[in-house]
Protein backbone atom coordinates (compact mmCIF):
# COMPACT_ATOMS: atom_id res chain seq x y z
CA UNK A 1 0.00 0.00 0.00
CA UNK A 2 1.17 3.14 -0.90
CA UNK A 3 2.65 5.79 1.83
CA UNK A 4 -0.41 8.12 1.32
CA UNK A 5 -3.35 5.64 1.53
CA UNK A 6 -1.42 4.72 4.92
CA UNK A 7 -1.75 8.46 6.26
CA UNK A 8 -5.10 8.46 5.30
CA UNK A 9 -6.45 5.71 6.84
CA UNK A 10 -4.84 6.78 9.86
CA UNK A 11 -6.82 10.13 9.91
CA UNK A 12 -9.64 8.14 9.13
CA UNK A 13 -9.59 6.16 11.95
CA UNK A 14 -8.56 8.52 14.07
CA UNK A 15 -11.63 11.60 13.05
CA UNK A 16 -14.04 7.74 13.71
CA UNK A 17 -12.30 7.34 17.53
CA UNK A 18 -12.78 10.84 18.17
CA UNK A 19 -16.56 10.95 16.96
CA UNK A 20 -17.16 7.61 18.82
CA UNK A 21 -15.55 9.31 22.15
CA UNK A 22 -18.15 12.36 21.69
CA UNK A 23 -15.33 15.07 20.54
CA UNK A 24 -16.44 17.63 17.64
CA UNK A 25 -15.49 16.84 14.47
CA UNK A 26 -12.58 19.18 13.14
CA UNK A 27 -13.36 20.83 10.53
CA UNK A 28 -11.72 20.30 7.08
CA UNK A 29 -8.59 22.82 6.63
CA UNK A 30 -9.19 23.09 3.02
CA UNK A 31 -12.89 23.58 3.50
CA UNK A 32 -12.24 26.48 6.39
CA UNK A 33 -10.41 28.40 4.16
CA UNK A 34 -12.68 27.80 1.23
CA UNK A 35 -15.83 29.14 3.47
CA UNK A 36 -13.73 31.99 4.70
CA UNK A 37 -12.94 33.00 1.00
CA UNK A 38 -16.62 32.78 0.53
CA UNK A 39 -17.55 35.62 3.06
CA UNK A 40 -14.56 37.74 2.41
CA UNK A 41 -12.97 39.31 -0.93
CA UNK A 42 -9.54 40.03 -1.00
CA UNK A 43 -7.96 41.89 -3.32
CA UNK A 44 -3.99 42.45 -4.19
CA UNK A 45 -2.46 45.66 -4.05
CA UNK A 46 0.94 45.82 -5.41
CA UNK A 47 3.23 47.34 -4.17
CA UNK A 48 3.74 51.33 -5.32
CA UNK A 49 0.13 51.23 -6.63
CA UNK A 50 -2.73 53.62 -5.09
CA UNK A 51 -5.02 52.35 -3.10
CA UNK A 52 -8.65 51.47 -4.75
CA UNK A 53 -10.07 54.21 -2.76
CA UNK A 54 -7.72 57.18 -3.97
CA UNK A 55 -7.58 55.29 -7.25
CA UNK A 56 -11.61 56.60 -7.50
CA UNK A 57 -10.66 60.32 -6.20
CA UNK A 58 -7.61 60.64 -8.58
CA UNK A 59 -9.88 59.57 -11.46
CA UNK A 60 -10.99 62.02 -14.49
CA UNK A 61 -13.53 63.97 -13.88
CA UNK A 62 -16.48 64.19 -16.51
CA UNK A 63 -16.21 66.48 -19.12
CA UNK A 64 -19.29 67.61 -17.80
CA UNK A 65 -18.25 68.51 -14.54
CA UNK A 66 -15.71 70.45 -16.06
CA UNK A 67 -17.26 72.61 -18.10
CA UNK A 68 -19.59 73.05 -15.55
CA UNK A 69 -15.97 74.40 -13.05
CA UNK A 70 -14.93 76.49 -16.31
CA UNK A 71 -18.07 78.85 -16.27
CA UNK A 72 -17.77 78.78 -12.94
CA UNK A 73 -14.28 80.96 -13.00
CA UNK A 74 -15.37 82.41 -16.31
CA UNK A 75 -18.43 83.74 -14.04
CA UNK A 76 -16.10 85.17 -11.10
CA UNK A 77 -13.76 86.39 -13.54
CA UNK A 78 -16.40 88.30 -14.99
CA UNK A 79 -17.26 89.80 -11.68
CA UNK A 80 -13.90 90.64 -10.58
CA UNK A 81 -13.46 92.60 -14.23
CA UNK A 82 -16.72 94.85 -13.75
CA UNK A 83 -15.78 95.51 -10.14
CA UNK A 84 -12.50 97.04 -11.21
CA UNK A 85 -14.04 98.39 -14.07
CA UNK A 86 -15.69 100.12 -12.10
CA UNK A 87 -13.40 101.55 -9.55
CA UNK A 88 -11.23 102.74 -12.89
CA UNK A 89 -14.68 104.94 -13.58
CA UNK A 90 -14.59 106.47 -10.59
CA UNK A 91 -11.22 107.17 -9.81
CA UNK A 92 -11.09 108.83 -13.26
CA UNK A 93 -14.01 110.75 -11.99
CA UNK A 94 -12.91 111.91 -9.20
CA UNK A 95 -8.97 112.91 -11.37
CA UNK A 96 -11.43 114.76 -13.42
CA UNK A 97 -13.20 116.76 -10.52
CA UNK A 98 -9.96 117.58 -8.90
CA UNK A 99 -8.54 118.85 -11.90
CA UNK A 100 -11.03 120.96 -12.26
CA UNK A 101 -11.52 122.40 -8.89
CA UNK A 102 -7.17 123.50 -9.47
CA UNK A 103 -8.17 124.42 -12.76
CA UNK A 104 -10.85 126.93 -11.23
CA UNK A 105 -8.59 127.71 -7.84
CA UNK A 106 -5.69 128.63 -10.46
CA UNK A 107 -8.02 131.32 -12.12
CA UNK A 108 -9.54 132.64 -9.03
CA UNK A 109 -6.08 132.72 -7.61
CA UNK A 110 -4.59 135.07 -10.93
CA UNK A 111 -8.25 137.19 -11.10
CA UNK A 112 -7.27 137.74 -7.16
CA UNK A 113 -3.81 138.64 -7.93
CA UNK A 114 -4.69 140.89 -10.86
CA UNK A 115 -7.01 142.86 -8.64
CA UNK A 116 -4.82 143.12 -5.80
CA UNK A 117 -2.06 144.34 -7.95
CA UNK A 118 -4.81 147.48 -9.19
CA UNK A 119 -6.15 148.53 -6.25
CA UNK A 120 -3.63 147.65 -3.42
CA UNK A 121 -2.79 151.18 -3.45
CA UNK A 122 -6.20 152.98 -3.14
CA UNK A 123 -5.34 154.05 0.08
CA UNK A 124 -2.08 155.55 -0.91
CA UNK A 125 -3.09 156.87 -3.65
CA UNK A 126 -5.93 158.72 -1.47
CA UNK A 127 -3.77 160.31 0.78
CA UNK A 128 -1.35 161.32 -2.03
CA UNK A 129 -4.40 162.89 -3.41
CA UNK A 130 -5.16 164.94 -0.56
CA UNK A 131 -1.47 166.24 -1.16
CA UNK A 132 -2.27 167.24 -4.63
CA UNK A 133 -5.74 169.05 -3.67
CA UNK A 134 -3.38 171.40 -1.25
CA UNK A 135 -0.71 172.17 -4.15
CA UNK A 136 -3.27 172.64 -6.25
CA UNK A 137 -5.07 175.34 -3.58
CA UNK A 138 -1.17 176.60 -3.20
CA UNK A 139 -1.21 177.25 -6.78
CA UNK A 140 -4.40 179.03 -7.42
CA UNK A 141 -4.17 181.77 -4.28
CA UNK A 142 -0.48 182.54 -5.40
CA UNK A 143 -1.23 185.88 -7.05
CA UNK A 144 -3.53 186.61 -4.39
CA UNK A 145 -0.48 186.46 -1.30
CA UNK A 146 2.85 187.56 -0.65
CA UNK A 147 5.77 185.03 -1.54
CA UNK A 148 6.52 184.60 2.05
CA UNK A 149 2.75 183.00 2.47
CA UNK A 150 3.28 180.99 -0.60
CA UNK A 151 6.54 179.48 0.57
CA UNK A 152 5.09 178.78 3.92
CA UNK A 153 2.05 176.77 2.20
CA UNK A 154 4.64 174.50 0.18
CA UNK A 155 6.56 173.92 2.91
CA UNK A 156 3.83 172.87 4.69
CA UNK A 157 2.60 171.03 2.02
CA UNK A 158 6.57 169.19 1.83
CA UNK A 159 5.63 168.24 5.60
CA UNK A 160 2.61 166.55 4.92
CA UNK A 161 3.86 164.61 2.28
CA UNK A 162 6.83 163.69 3.97
CA UNK A 163 4.62 162.42 6.81
CA UNK A 164 2.46 160.33 4.41
CA UNK A 165 5.68 158.76 3.84
CA UNK A 166 6.75 157.82 6.93
CA UNK A 167 3.26 156.37 7.75
CA UNK A 168 3.94 154.00 4.94
CA UNK A 169 7.63 153.03 6.38
CA UNK A 170 9.36 155.06 4.04
CA UNK A 171 12.47 157.56 5.84
CA UNK A 172 15.12 159.74 4.75
CA UNK A 173 18.68 158.74 4.47
CA UNK A 174 20.75 160.45 6.71
CA UNK A 175 24.08 161.32 5.66
CA UNK A 176 26.79 160.73 9.34
CA UNK A 177 30.36 161.95 9.88
CA UNK A 178 30.53 162.93 5.77
CA UNK A 179 31.72 158.76 5.04
CA UNK A 180 31.22 157.65 1.86
CA UNK A 181 28.88 154.28 2.06
CA UNK A 182 28.91 152.47 -1.37
CA UNK A 183 25.78 150.81 0.21
CA UNK A 184 24.04 153.97 0.73
CA UNK A 185 25.56 155.91 -1.67
CA UNK A 186 25.75 156.44 -5.75
CA UNK A 187 28.42 158.56 -6.48
CA UNK A 188 27.78 160.65 -9.46
CA UNK A 189 30.58 163.16 -9.10
CA UNK A 190 34.20 162.82 -8.04
CA UNK A 191 37.09 165.15 -6.92
CA UNK A 192 39.83 165.05 -6.00
CA UNK A 193 41.56 166.78 -2.60
CA UNK A 194 44.54 166.69 -0.27
CA UNK A 195 42.47 167.48 2.23
CA UNK A 196 40.80 163.88 2.72
CA UNK A 197 42.87 160.54 2.85
CA UNK A 198 39.62 158.50 2.13
CA UNK A 199 36.63 158.92 0.16
CA UNK A 200 33.84 161.50 1.70
CA UNK A 201 30.36 162.53 0.65
CA UNK A 202 31.05 166.85 0.16
CA UNK A 203 27.59 167.14 -1.58
CA UNK A 204 23.96 165.15 -1.10
CA UNK A 205 22.39 165.55 -4.90
CA UNK A 206 19.46 163.76 -4.27
CA UNK A 207 18.45 162.21 -0.94
CA UNK A 208 18.45 158.84 -0.71
CA UNK A 209 15.10 156.37 1.24
CA UNK A 210 14.61 153.67 3.37
CA UNK A 211 11.69 151.61 3.09
CA UNK A 212 11.20 149.56 6.31
CA UNK A 213 15.08 149.51 7.17
CA UNK A 214 15.41 148.37 3.32
CA UNK A 215 16.87 150.58 0.84
CA UNK A 216 14.31 151.99 -1.41
CA UNK A 217 16.78 154.31 -3.19
CA UNK A 218 20.25 155.44 -2.70
CA UNK A 219 21.60 158.66 -2.49
CA UNK A 220 23.49 160.69 -5.31
CA UNK A 221 26.45 162.77 -4.00
CA UNK A 222 29.40 164.30 -4.81
CA UNK A 223 32.45 162.68 -3.28
CA UNK A 224 35.54 164.18 -2.32
CA UNK A 225 38.63 161.42 -3.27
CA UNK A 226 42.43 161.33 -1.81
CA UNK A 227 44.77 163.09 -4.25
CA UNK A 228 47.12 160.78 -6.21
CA UNK A 229 50.59 161.33 -5.54
CA UNK A 230 53.08 161.70 -8.05
CA UNK A 231 56.24 159.29 -7.37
Amino acid sequence: MPKDDVENSKEKNAVGKAEEAGEPKKADESQSIEEIGDKVEYEVVHEGEPAPEKREQDSPKSPHEDVKNLKNKLKKKETEIKALKKEKEELEDKYLRKLAEMENLRKRFERDRSEYQQYALNDFLRELLVILDNFERALQNRDQSDGKSFQEGVEMIWRQYLDMLKKKGVVPIEIKDRKFDPTIHQAVLTEESDAVNEPEVAEELQRGYRLHGRLLRPALVKVLIPKKREE
